[in-house]
């Protein structure tokens, strides 16, 4: 066996986590399903969601489930301060990196909780999708997600009753992603969260509020920007794009962003200093340009004190681990396959989601700790992930009755569900 690989010690450490957990439940019942929801949610079940999880922990039926998400009593901050620190732990570096980015899940219908038609970079496309924008910490040694918050668009604020069907609560104000971000990331700093950097994409960098929280609390930062984005110079006021193009040779300088799939991603990069009086600290316009096809990208960077391009540059690539974290929190933890209408479920289901990616990112990060064999590549998190699956939470095959009596209750209810559905139609169909 590989020595990085401990089945074990990864079953030691996950009860570990969820005994660090248990103080945020009242019952004792909630901690036992804690568990067993967090076992399920990394099982790598066709489809995750209150039955299928149900079944797979040998329960009789998905109410219980569905009650500890919905009704059960929960400390959610607590929860949520959990998870950070259990980050922190393992990745905490006083050079870490703040990632913001947001991710929609399509959905049908418009009752569920913050959905409404609107652009979501998981489709590529305006659909009928829930939006969430997210906080990755990101160090040398491994990242994971701090924290998160639902985007609730202004349709649901200005609709008390919508909002009272799905559990919103009273005193919630309509924020936009980038103030969505500044909470987030507010928070953590304000908990003690080690960190120097920040960034995240033209939905962040675009928002000039955000950026002068950032420097403000003395973080740099390297936001993307668009290419039409008014840039002040000591020269006036000019576009980015219009800046890039007239850039001499001697000014762009070939670094790599960090190792892709493909080896190093190459690029030219240079630096231009811009002015924001209002603002303390170091400003400049970073300019990315494809070695390849001469496309251009640029950043708002910020910095308390003077840093070289090759910083810059870095903070630039790893812009990209929050996309590793929606892959692999998606694929292996069922991030996206809650199906809850109302706003406490939701977020329990993805501050749950976010646990488990948690765990195996940290359980991943220690096993890098152990030489791995030789000809062998370090293990990856789908791979840990596979190998609890199968060694250290292995599940005994369910018996032939307990299948069976799963099988009824699924059609049972789905029977019911056709006879509404069907009076549901009748009764439309005579009221036009």
């Amino acid at each position: 066996m590989c020595p990085s690989v401990d089945p074990d010690g990864w079953l030691e450490a996950f009860e570990g986590l969820a005994g660090r957990l248990d103080r945020r439940f009242r019952r004792p019942e909630s901690r036992r399903r804690m568990r067993r929801f967090l076992r399920g949610l990394m099982a790598g079940l066709p489809r995750v969601n209150c039955w299928t999880l149900a079944e797979y922990a040998g329960e009789a039926s998905p109410g219980g489930m569905q009650h500890f998400l919905a009704e059960a009593v929960w400390d959610d901050d607590g929860l949520r301060a959990d998870l950070r620190d259990y980050v922190v732990e393992r990745f905490g570096d006083p050079e870490a990196v703040f990632v913001f980015d947001e991710t929609g899940d399509v959905k049908k219908g418009s009752m569920t909780v913050g959905v409404q038609r609107q652009y979501t970079g998981t489709a590529g496309r305006i659909e009928n999708a829930q939006v969430a924008v997210y906080l990755t910490y990101a160090t040398p040694t491994g990242h994971a997600f701090l924290d998160n918050a639902l985007y609730m668009p202004r349709s649901w604020m200005a609709d008390p009753e919508r909002r009272r069907a799905a559990g919103v609560p009273d005193d919630l104000v309509f924020q936009t992603k980038p103030a969505l971000a500044r909470r987030l990331v507010a928070t953590a700093l304000d908990a003690g969260v080690p960190g120097r950097w920040a960034t995240g994409d033209e939905v962040y960098g675009n928002d000039p509020a955000l950026r002068a929280t950032l420097a403000r609390r003395e973080l740099g930062y390297v936001l993307a920007v668009a290419k039409t984005h008014q840039i002040d110079t000591k020269a006036g006021r000019s576009k980015a794009i219009d800046l890039a193009v007239t850039l001499p040779a001697t000014a762009w300088n070939r670094i790599s962003a960090g190792l892709g799939a493909k080896g190093q991603r190459l690029y030219d990069w240079a630096l231009i200093a811009t002015t924001d009086q209002d603002l303390p600290g170091q400003h400049h316009l970073l300019i990315r340009r494809n070695i390849t096809t001469g496309e251009y990208a640029f950043y708002r960077t910020h910095h308390p004190t003077p840093v070289p391009l090759a910083t810059y540059v870095r903070v630039a690539g790893i812009r990209w681990n929050v996309e590793d974290d929606f892959q692999s929190s998606k694929e292996l933890a069922a991030l996206d396959e809650h199906q809850v209408r109302r706003w406490t479920s939701w977020h329990r289901w993805t501050l749950l989601a976010m646990l488990a990616h948690a765990f195996l990112a940290v359980t991943t990060a220690r096993a890098h700790d152990t030489e791995p064999a030789d000809g062998l590549i370090p293990l990856t998190v789908n791979e840990v992930r596979h190998l609890i699956i199968q060694l250290a939470m292995p599940r005994p095959a369910p018996a032939a009755g307990f299948v069976l009596a799963w099988s009824r209750w699924r059609r049972r209810h789905q029977a019911r569900a056709q006879i509404s559905h069907y009076h549901r139609q009748a009764e439309a169909l005579q009221l036009n």
